[in-house]
This record gives structure tokens, C-alpha cells and sequence, in this order.
């Protein structure tokens, strides 16, 4: 699922404060769009050579383009600039708050291009905006089921609808632990390996408890029971129990569950009337902490059985060894 087009006057508004942008121009270039969340710092492309030009980036101009431009003849700065500019540039970031070249006012006034200025340096700016437009153009989907933190793993309960997840979900906060979405899991992917879940804004802090209807878990039970977002970092596929399949025993066999291109591991639980899941959820958070932490257990048991057998094996052929020993001892 993709975010809508990120246009330059949604930039503005989301960063004026936080990235100290001043506005040097007119809001005409409001509408231009920026489609990547790459920068770029044109120097090349001023001093002349545009053969790989990226002008559809967010284009910043720190201390070395400021000078350069100044260094040259009002004329070779026009012309240079006019150069430049012709391209469709979503707008330009003067940083540390260098001077403004005349002629870079005017003409992107003129070709209504917006030009913002900043007092952070050009590292610290970029830094600020990266972190931004990562977060804005991340992909994302959405997953039919609910999240919860429980002991600080982030806990993604699917399976069909009426199976019960927002009910275990209702249990596991009433346990003081704590409740992230319901229904519709947003899950963005924010690095390389870690993916991010939060609810849509309209459902936030709301669980559907069927027979009894929509719940705000944050009035009822206190802020302690909510969070906005938080990592997933496992899920529990609840399943209806089911005599002819064969579930997991011992935890040798981890299956994972691919969501946005990264692996998470996953737990299928099937439900049958008696078994207590929240506990049980519980336990499945602890585990995944264990393993965390370089404690997996199924494997070190495996281990243990391995080296039982190993051990018996050797018992019994020094057992054997003494035997054909004493079958030949004549005296």
C-alpha cells in the first residue's frame, strides 16, 4: 500500500517548526510534488554538467553551492541558475542561513518553485529530513488482526474473523499488558528488518468485543493499557483446533510469516474449548524474549537429548569392548 503523492506544501506544513524552514517565496509551488526520499546537493549540475542531473529531489544548497554561486558574475550566476532551474525541481533548502543569491529568488519566484531557508547546518538538516521522508515513503500494508504488547514483544494475533483475537486481546490488558490495534493492523516498514504496527487514527485505543460492541480500552482501563505503535515481532496464528492435523510439538520446526519482504517468526495455535491462550500468548512473549537474549530452548533440549544418546552409545560399546575382552581371557 502506498502513501498518497507527498506534495511540497504538506513538506512544509508537516516540518516548518520542527526543520526551522522560512519561506523565501510564494506558496505558488505548493502543488509540485516530491516523489523520492533521496536529496541532492546540485553542485555539479551549477557548475555545468547535467548529464546525471537528479532534479526530482528535494535539492539543498549548503555552504560550498551558496559561494560558489556568489563567486560568480551576476550574469554566469543567471545564467547558471536559469540552467538549473528549467528542470521540474520539487523546490530548494538554502541551509545554515546562508544569503540568497538575487537572482535565485527571482527566478524561482518566477518559475514558481519554492525556496526555503534554514539556520541548521547542512548535516544536521539532512539528517532531520531524511528521517522524515524514510518515514513518510516506507512501505506499509495492512493486516486483518490485532496487536498487543506483551512484556515488551510486540504480539500480532490473526486468524478468521470471530476466532476470539480481540477477546485474548481484552484478557492480556486486563493482565497489564498493553493494547496497540484491533481489527486493521497498519504495519510499516521502517528499516531493513523491523516492522512498525499502530491502528488507523479513527480506531485508536478501541477494541470490538462481539455481543457487547466497541470498547475504549484507554477511558476503561487508563493509559497504561494502550500504546500508539510498537515492533512486530512475532505472530499467533489462531487456528480452529483440528484432530486430523498434525501442530508443532517441540518448537525444532520455526516457521516464519513474510510480511513487507521481512521474516517474522510465527506460532500456529489452534483453539479448542479449556485451553487458556492468553497465558499461553504470555508464555510466546517470554519465549521470543529468551530467544532474544540467545536461549533457544526446543534446541538446547535437542542438544541435551543428543548428547545423552551420544553418551549412551559410548557406554555401550566400552561395554562391549569389555565383554569380548572377558570372552577371550582364557587364564
Amino acid at each position: 500500500m502506498n502513501k498518497k503523492a507527498l506534495t511540497v506544501g504538506q513538506f512544509y506544513s508537516d516540518n516548518c517548526h520542527k526543520l526551522k524552514l522560512q519561506l523565501l517565496n510564494s506558496n505558488a509551488g505548493f502543488e509540485r510534488i516530491i516523489s523520492t526520499p533521496e536529496l541532492h546537493r546540485p553542485g555539479l549540475a551549477l557548475a555545468g554538467f547535467l548529464d546525471v542531473f537528479t532534479y526530482d529531489r528535494i535539492q539543498i544548497l549548503g555552504n560550498t553551492e551558496i559561494r560558489y554561486l556568489f563567486s560568480l558574475s551576476e550574469k554566469k550566476r543567471r545564467e547558471s541558475l536559469e540552467r538549473v532551474l528549467d528542470f521540474d525541481i520539487p523546490c530548494l533548502i538554502i541551509t545554515h542561513n546562508n544569503n540568497v543569491p538575487p537572482e535565485l529568488l527571482s527566478i524561482t519566484t518566477r518559475k514558481q518553485i519554492c525556496l526555503f531557508r534554514t539556520k541548521y547546518t547542512r548535516t544536521v538538516f539532512s539528517h532531520f529530513l531524511i528521517d522524515y521522508l524514510n518515514s513518510y515513503f516506507a512501505p506499509q500494508t495492512t493486516v486483518h488482526g490485532t496487536l498487543v504488547d506483551v512484556y515488551g514483544i510486540g504480539v500480532l494475533f490473526t486468524g478468521r474473523s470471530g476466532i476470539g483475537k480481540s477477546e485474548i486481546a481484552l484478557d492480556l490488558v486486563e493482565r497489564g499488558h498493553r493494547l496497540v490495534a484491533d481489527d486493521v493492523v497498519l504495519i510499516t516498514k521502517k528499516a531493513e528488518e523491523i516492522l512498525m504496527g499502530e491502528a488507523r487514527e479513527i480506531a485508536e485505543h478501541h477494541l470490538e468485543i462481539r455481543g457487547l460492541g466497541l470498547i475504549d480500552v484507554r477511558r476503561i482501563f487508563g493509559v497504561r493499557s494502550v500504546r500508539v505503535h510498537k515492533r512486530v515481532e512475532v505472530e499467533v496464528k489462531l487456528v480452529d483446533f483440528d484432530a486430523r492435523e498434525d501442530y508443532e510439538r517441540t518448537g525444532l520446526n520455526s516457521q516464519t510469516t513474510s510480511i513487507l519482504g521481512v521474516e517474522i517468526p510465527t506460532v500456529i495455535l489452534p483453539i479448542n474449548p479449556g485451553k487458556n491462550i492468553t497465558v499461553i500468548a504470555e508464555t510466546i512473549a517470554l519465549n521470543q524474549l529468551l530467544k532474544i537474549y540467545g536461549h533457544h530452548t526446543p534446541e538446547e533440549f535437542n542438544e541435551k537429548l543428543m548428547e545423552k544418546i551420544r553418551q549412551q552409545e559410548r557406554e555401550h560399546l566400552l561395554e562391549l569392548k569389555m565383554r569380548d575382552f572377558l570372552d577371550k581371557d582364557f587364564e
